[in-house]
């Protein structure tokens, strides 16, 4: 194994950054701009669309009363501290602005330290004049200018809005994504796997978010102890455009500073390669025994936590139903959206539709991280010892596919009965309508596998894909954007259940076209040489 030769002084600790970390942004030069404009455009909507949802005084007065009363309301959004566009577009998607900048930061880190150490590639960069510490600083720089790239278009485009919260927004969005880059820089250090540092930042992550649901379904002004416990919440307390507290930064800035020195002292403190905590050996036979049991082994802590986080997911939007209902009113604009992404249905069954669709995107995140195992597994060069024995590679590549597209399947049920959970009724319904929604989960996935199999340098360009899909359903809807754009997405096409009329054509020809790009992925698997 080799080792970082001592090197005294900063200079030489930090010795070849630059060239690094030029390397890193041309690595990442489409994944750092698909994830900055997918936040950038979610964030840069929004004034636009608040307008025509909350035009008047009354209206806006109107929307404040519902959110002090209704908590399950402040558990998804938050509070609101302010009555002017900029405070609601603050309200409205900062949180969630937050948190897409804390996943961009903690894939960038991970991918610029573990997995490249994962991948043996560290270890030839280390045998030049590279310092100990510099894959770090180069990693957390390249999540830095991304981050410094979406405050700079966040502040701009909300200037109109008032430069002062636009400022504080930005700042605020980059800050959080920082916290979660040195916390990932942090979790690369003790762990001996990028899949596992990718997963517990996440879950860092997730216990954030719900923390900060806690906290403010508890109190409607951001004052709870819970929410003052998560980046998420303070990030909230900012305020933006509502008389902003500028000294929050200095806490977010402190958080950043505390965790990054802590992962400097332990890069210091490790040869490359190794973990603080090191993965434990497990059996080589047993439940081991065949290709498809080694994939669900390296894949279960994924379902699992996926599978809490969506049965979860459906109680909370389940519990919202009525309260939504309540607060959208007779508010003809607010009304128009959800029928736009639920369907021209009962105002309850548009917003079970538009959750339920919504699931379904995110759902679409997790095939293609389980489908791009594949790739890590290949790139790493643990799939050449399993395929070097009795094992063909279609048969290699159908382990971890059956636990990608069945685990989509058993999310979506697990989301369905959260969902009916939460609402106390209509169970069948709900279960259908986001059953409905796995052939365009499915294709997503197949997308994935026909990149992995035919183009596996662009395999990572899956994210990119499956992020513009989250944009299109998550935005156009609220832009009231053409039908040719919303077709785009294969979520699109599908039936808008509960509410409308089960269709089967589409259904059908979604499934199709999935087959057709898993067969097509695994034929090209087949016939290429396999990379290391």
């Amino acid at each position: 194994m080799t080792t970082f030769a001592a090197r005294p002084g900063s200079s030489r600790q930090l010795a070849g950054t630059g060239t690094l970390l030029r390397f890193a942004l041309r690595r990442d030069r489409l994944m750092i701009p698909v994830w900055i404009a997918v936040n950038a455009l979610m964030v840069l909507s929004m004034p636009g669309t608040l307008e025509g949802l909350y035009g008047t005084p009354a209206e806006r007065a109107d929307l404040i009363r519902q959110m002090e009363t209704n908590s399950s309301l402040r558990a998804m959004v938050g509070p609101v501290f302010g009555d002017s566009l900029g405070a609601l577009t603050a309200w409205r998607v900062g949180v969630y602005a937050g948190a897409l900048a804390a996943v961009m930061s903690l894939l960038i880190v991970v991918r610029h330290t573990r997995d490249e150490e994962e991948s043996g590639r560290q270890e030839l960069v280390a045998s030049g004049t590279v310092g100990r510490r510099a894959s770090l600083t180069a990693a957390l720089l390249a999540a830095a200018v991304a981050n410094a790239v979406l405050a700079l278009l966040v502040t701009a485009g909300l200037a109109g809005q008032g430069t002062t919260g636009a400022l504080a927004l930005g700042l605020g969005i980059a800050a959080v994504g920082m916290v979660f880059a040195t916390m990932a820089a942090i979790v690369a250090q003790l762990t001996e796997s990028a899949r596992l540092a990718r997963g517990l930042t996440a879950a860092v992550l997730g216990a954030a978010f719900v923390l900060r649901a806690a906290g403010d379904s508890a109190t409607d002004d951001g004052s709870s102890v819970l929410t003052w416990l998560s980046p998420l919440g303070w990030l909230e307390n900012l305020r933006p455009y509502a008389s902003e507290r500028w000294w929050v930064l200095a806490l977010l800035a402190g958080a950043v500073s505390l965790q990054g020195a802590v992962a400097y002292a332990l890069a210091g403190r490790r040869d490359l390669g190794m973990s603080f905590l090191p993965t434990r050996p497990g059996p080589a036979s047993g439940r081991l025994g065949s290709a498809g049991a080694l994939a669900w082994r390296l894949q279960r802590g994924g379902v699992l936590g996926w599978s809490i986080g969506f049965f979860l997911a459906g109680v909370v939007y389940g519990g919202m139903t009525d309260g939504a209902a309540d607060l959208v009113g007779d508010n003809d604009n607010a009304r128009r959206i959800f029928e736009r992404m639920g369907g021209q249905s009962g105002l309850t069954d548009a917003f079970l539709a538009s959750m339920v669709g919504m699931l379904g995107l995110i759902a679409a995140l997790y095939i293609v991280a389980s489908v791009l195992r594949l790739h890590g597994e290949e790139t790493s060069g643990r799939a050449e010892p399993v395929l070097a024995n009795a094992v063909g590679r279609v048969r290699w590549a159908a382990g971890h596919l059956v636990i990608a597209f069945g685990g989509a399947a058993l999310i979506m049920l697990l989301a369905g009965l959260g969902l009916a959970v939460g609402y106390g009724r209509e169970t069948g319904p709900i279960l259908a309508a986001c059953l409905v929604q796995l052939p365009a989960v499915w294709v997503i996935g197949g997308v994935a596998v026909l990149l992995h199999g035919v183009l596996p340098r662009a395999a990572l360009a899956a994210w990119g894909i499956a992020g513009a899909v989250l944009l299109i359903g998550w935005v156009g809807p609220a832009l009231d954007a053409p039908r040719a754009v919303l077709d785009v997405s294969p979520f699109g096409h599908l039936p808008k259940l509960p509410g409308s009329s089960m269709e089967w054509g589409p259904v059908a020809a979604l499934t199709g076209v999935a087959v057709v790009l898993v067969a097509a992925g695994l034929a090209g698997l087949r016939r290429r040489d396999m990379s290391a």
